[in-house]
């Protein structure tokens, strides 16, 4: 949830009107909530013209704004869309150098190997994600994808672990079930240890043989601990890189726990891949929210000249999940929830929020503006912060567990299950609004009431297409880390106790007081 809220009107007359505050809260299309705000608008980004179509989130308007009528949506998929070209874009330098090679279609293939095939993220987001990709026709016409993991397992078994996860969610088709026979049958498995060289050997002589002599791509996702990370991408490198083509790595997060060992694992990454083969993904980036909050800024007339100081007096990022770790906690208490939710997914996404206009839409160019944002925020002060731990509760007939009664987590953990924040960023645009952050686990409510269903789709083809706007870059990183760094060894260093919430409510006391501090109160309890 994203919600600006904006200085009190000086054009207003009336007690009323002088002291409302206006609002823009941000929906996902799912829950149909207010009015649906689309224009078809054109709009010039360096040499390229941007005929945006309309959008398909919600936008809530109040104090009398006018929205203009929802025009017709056409029915198309949301990968439909993404393959016709919702989002015009130069193709990178990479890209370029083969796009005249891959306009022969019979002669080059791209393979994907999954690293880590037998984890539960392969088998729920990224088998399925390929399958929708092949659904609806956006892969590449010769591609092979590769399963690869320590387990022992067939091709055979593969397949069928892999197609108790598929479906035909997007539109149920006569041919789904052929559909997803012809996908399992591009699907193989090659069993190995994530730091044997002779072991990836074997899978490229496996990829050589589907490759069949084409021009070939690959891609690895690593869909595995970040601990494995280097030994996984030093063998794919020097064992299983195409020879021809590109080669390209995904790298699942937690990037670090920190500044220093952030800059010490992409150090460890350069040492066998150039920053342009590195996609760092969040999937958050993915989600089609997201991707609408640059056409709400740059392709709207109406809000890009009130996107300022002088017309928002604070901007808020709430994430909401309504269940604890339960199980899972072991994972989780070496990270914590501003590691694994602020520090990337909210930040990534303030920094497209607050960016200046990108000079294009060349990825590149909309990446140094993000890092220009990251590197004009003040570092997180310990007074602007709030942590807490949910704790136990019983409501009616049921028992919720607290944090610490998970097994899996320490009896005696201090590790925040919830935080909020006050951030600033220093320049002549955002100087003095607070940017208000606020997530936590087992609340009253949840953002999503399901996973946004196109995000890893997206990333997944932004990957297959050299695509990096969505992807973070190394000195974005480093930036993003600086940030978040002292104050997170503060709270570690003096053992900063969090505050206890009950499972199932709206988080600690103390979020409350920190947003009143800026005279503001959180989105979420209007």
């Amino acid at each position: 949830m994203v919600t600006l809220y904006s200085s009190p009107s000086t054009h207003s007359s009336g007690p009323v009107a002088s002291y409302s505050n206006s609002s823009i809260g941000l929906y996902n299309y799912h829950h149909n909530k207010q009015i649906a705000v689309s224009s078809i608008l054109s709009r010039k980004f360096g040499s390229l013209q941007i005929n945006q179509k309309p959008f398909w989130n919600a936008v809530r308007m109040q104090d009398g704004a006018v929205a203009i009528p929802p025009s017709k949506i056409e029915n198309e998929t949301p990968l439909k869309k993404l393959k016709n070209g919702i989002s015009p874009v130069a193709p990178p330098k990479e890209q370029k150098d083969t796009i005249d090679f891959d306009s022969n279609k019979a002669k080059s293939t791209v393979s994907i190997t999954v690293v880590g095939a037998s984890g539960d993220l392969a088998k729920k987001k990224i088998f399925p994600a390929l399958f929708a990709l092949y659904y609806e026709g956006c892969l590449p016409e010769h591609f092979t994808i590769f399963g690869y993991a320590r387990s022992k397992m067939t091709d055979a078994e593969l397949r069928n672990m892999v197609s108790k996860t598929l479906t035909c969610r997007i539109d149920k088709r006569e041919n789904c079930g052929e559909k997803m026979e012809q996908f399992l049958e591009r699907c193989f498995y090659h069993s190995g240890q994530y730091d044997s060289l002779e072991n990836f050997a074997e899978l490229d002589k496996k990829l050589k043989e589907h490759e069949a002599g084409r021009f070939s791509n690959r891609l690895f996702y690593l869909s595995i601990p970040p601990n494995i990370f280097i030994n996984a991408v030093r063998c794919a490198s020097l064992s299983a890189s195409s020879a021809h083509g590109w080669t390209r790595v995904i790298v699942e997060k937690p990037f670090g726990r920190d500044s220093e060992s952030s800059a010490a694992l992409t150090r460890s990454l350069k040492q066998y891949l150039n920053e342009d083969q590195i996609f760092r993904i969040d999937h958050y980036l993915g989600k089609e929210l997201v991707e609408n909050l640059s056409v709400l800024r740059f392709s709207n007339l109406i809000f890009e000249p009130l996107w300022s100081r002088q017309y928002i007096r604070n901007v808020q990022f709430i994430f909401s999940e309504d269940f604890g770790t339960e199980g899972r906690g072991g994972y989780f208490d070496h990270y914590g929830i501003i590691r694994d939710i602020m520090q990337n997914h909210l930040l990534q996404i303030l920094a497209l929020f607050a960016m200046e206009t990108p000079v294009s839409l060349d990825a590149e160019d909309i990446r140094n503006e993000k890092v220009k944002v990251l590197r004009s925020m003040r570092p997180l002060q310990l007074d602007d912060v709030i942590i807490g731990q949910y704790k136990c509760h019983t409501k009616g007939d049921v028992t919720y567990p607290g944090y610490t009664d998970d097994k899996t987590v320490p009896k005696d953990s201090l590790t925040p299950t919830f935080a909020a924040a006050a951030l600033f960023i220093d320049n002549a645009r955002w100087d003095g609004v607070p940017f208000l952050m606020k997530a936590g686990k087992a609340l009253h409510t949840r953002r999503y009431s399901k996973e946004i269903p196109d995000a890893y789709e997206r990333l997944l083809l932004d990957a297959v297409e050299g695509e990096r706007r969505l992807f973070i870059r190394s000195d974005e990183l480093d930036a993003a880390w600086s940030l978040f760094t002292p104050v997170l060894k503060e709270l570690e260093d003096k053992k900063i106790v969090p505050e206890y919430y009950p499972y199932g409510s709206r988080g600690p006391i103390g979020a409350h007081y920190l947003a009143a501090r800026y005279k503001v109160r959180w989105g979420d309890l209007v």
